[in-house]
């Protein structure tokens, strides 16, 4: 906090994306928990960029089947248009974390489901403060990446485990689409969301979300608070930026999905 106790709200890193992208069912264990055959080619949904907020955003929840979805989210950095799978990562300004924050009534309203409108409600996509050059990873195709409910672990996967690579999505993406700078790429989640443990978002929850890369990124978190009322007011953990961990490591705040941040329902 800046002298005399004032809130700093960070904005997103991307605050005006051109499209969204968002990618179900790109997890084995996923598909695996949600009772879907594994996907041939990728499962494509839009999260209307007008979801999109930073890491001190506010977010009201819109109803009681609220869910999380932790995934590492990719930043498209110069114009694509039929990029090879092989030269995808070229193409990709660095990585951020976020969290496919998912409405399910709304979603499952009718058969067959639709995504786009229950994953796009007013800051149901919050990513920040940063992006992440992707030679911060130790391996950019294998990031450990988790997501925790009060202390418990909810999700912790790698993305050595999608179905669909993020150079294959790119390749995918932008073989029917043309690809802009700050276009973002949500790029799945692992299993442990709360419509396959019969559970959801309650006030006074804690959600931290964490991703691990190298140096002085190596540990990278994310904190979402639920409290009495529907309001969440997302604010960045300022006395973990750049400290130095028990073990050594630097524990730092990066965008949306890497980042340290709280996510608090307000009265």
């Amino acid at each position: 906090r800046p002298p005399g106790g004032a809130v700093v709200r960070l904005r997103p890193p991307v605050p005006r994306p051109g499209q969204v992208f968002g990618i179900g069912l790109n997890y084995r264990d996923h598909a695996g928990e949600s009772g879907m055959d594994l996907p041939s080619v990728p499962m494509v949904f839009t999260k209307f960029p007008s979801c999109i907020a930073g890491p001190t955003a506010e977010v009201p929840l819109s109803g009681t089947l609220v869910d999380w979805e932790v995934e590492i989210v990719a930043v498209i950095g110069r114009e694509a248009r039929r990029v090879p799978t092989e030269d995808a990562w070229d193409v990709v300004a660095g990585l951020t974390l976020g969290q496919d924050v998912s409405d399910r009534a709304v979603q499952l309203a009718d058969q067959p489901p639709q995504f786009s409108m229950g994953k796009s409600f007013p800051a149901f996509g919050p990513i920040g403060p940063a992006i992440v050059p992707t030679d911060a990873f130790a391996d950019r195709d294998d990031i450990g990446l988790w997501c925790d409910l009060d202390g418990a672990r909810m999700q912790d996967g790698r993305t050595s485990d999608l179905i669909f690579s993020i150079p294959v999505l790119i390749a995918y993406l932008s073989s029917i689409c043309t690809l802009q700078p700050g276009d973002l790429v949500f790029t799945g989640t692992p299993s442990g969301v709360g419509m396959a443990r019969g559970r959801f978002l309650a006030p006074g929850e804690l959600l931290t979300s964490g991703a691990i890369a190298q140096a002085e990124y190596e540990r990278l978190e994310s904190g979402l608070t639920a409290s009495q009322a529907q309001r969440r007011a997302l604010t960045a953990g300022q006395g973990q930026l750049a400290a130095t961990a028990s073990d050594g490591t630097i524990v730092a705040p990066i965008s949306g999905i890497i980042a340290d941040k709280m996510l608090q329902v307000g009265d």
